[in-house]
C-alpha cells in the first residue's frame, strides 16, 4: 500500500475529511501530518511549490472498493435510531451557538438533531493546532460520553467535514472507529417532517 499523508493550513481540521474519505474508498495506509504545513514548517521540514511532476505511469491504485474500513450512516438510519441510545450516540461537531440554534449561517433551519451531544470539532486541538493527548481525549471523550459505549456513536456536523476531526480524536482515544453521518445537519433540516431541537 503506498502511504498517503494528508494535510492542510488550518492545522489538521479539515485535511481529516481527506483522511475519512480514503479509508472510505478502501485505502489503509492513510495518516494525518499532526498540526499540518504550519508544524511541518516549524521544524524546517522540506517544502515546493508549483506544479507536481505528473507520475510516469498510472501504477495500481491503492484502493479497494468495498473493503469497510469507515462506517457511514444514512438520515434513515439515524432517523430510525432517535431516542435509542443505546444503538447510537449522535454528536455534533458544530459550535456551541449553532448547535443551540442561536445562530445558524449557512442552513435554512437553525438547531440540531434531537437527543444530540455537543463536541465542537476545535475541542480536540491544542493551541499548537495540533490534537491533544490521547490521554486528554480519551478523558474528555469518556466525560462526554457518560458511560455510552463508543461503538454506538454516530459523528455529524453542518455538512460532514468539520465532524471528521472528532470520529479521528475518538480513535487517537482508543476508543475506535465511530460512524460519520456525511448528510450531517444540511441534509437533515432539509426535510420540515425531521424533528429540531434548539437549547
Amino acid at each position: 500500500d503506498m502511504q498517503a499523508v494528508v494535510y492542510d493550513r488550518q492545522g489538521s481540521s479539515f485535511c481529516v475529511r481527506l483522511w475519512w474519505m480514503l479509508k472510505w474508498m478502501g485505502h489503509e495506509a492513510v495518516a494525518v501530518l499532526d498540526g499540518g504545513l504550519s508544524a511541518w514548517q516549524a521544524i524546517q521540514g522540506p517544502v515546493a511549490s508549483g506544479p507536481a511532476a505528473a507520475p510516469t505511469s498510472a501504477g495500481q491504485a491503492p484502493f479497494q472498493p468495498g473493503k469497510l474500513l469507515v462506517r457511514l450512516v444514512t438520515v434513515d438510519e439515524v432517523r430510525a435510531n432517535l431516542n435509542q441510545s443505546s444503538l447510537q450516540t449522535l454528536i455534533d461537531a458544530r459550535a456551541p451557538a449553532r448547535f443551540r440554534g442561536e445562530v445558524e449561517p449557512l442552513d435554512p433551519v437553525a438547531g440540531h438533531i434531537p437527543g444530540a451531544l455537543n463536541r465542537p470539532f476545535s475541542d480536540n486541538f491544542g493551541p499548537d493546532g495540533r490534537f491533544k493527548s490521547p490521554a486528554q481525549l480519551r478523558s474528555e471523550f469518556d466525560a462526554l460520553l457518560g458511560g455510552r459505549h463508543p461503538a454506538s456513536v454516530v459523528h455529524h456536523c453542518g455538512s460532514g467535514v468539520t465532524a471528521t476531526p472528532n470520529l479521528l480524536a475518538m480513535e487517537l482515544a482508543g476508543l475506535g472507529r465511530a460512524a460519520l453521518y456525511a448528510g450531517s445537519w444540511s441534509e437533515w433540516c432539509s426535510d420540515p417532517a425531521r424533528p429540531v431541537a434548539k437549547g
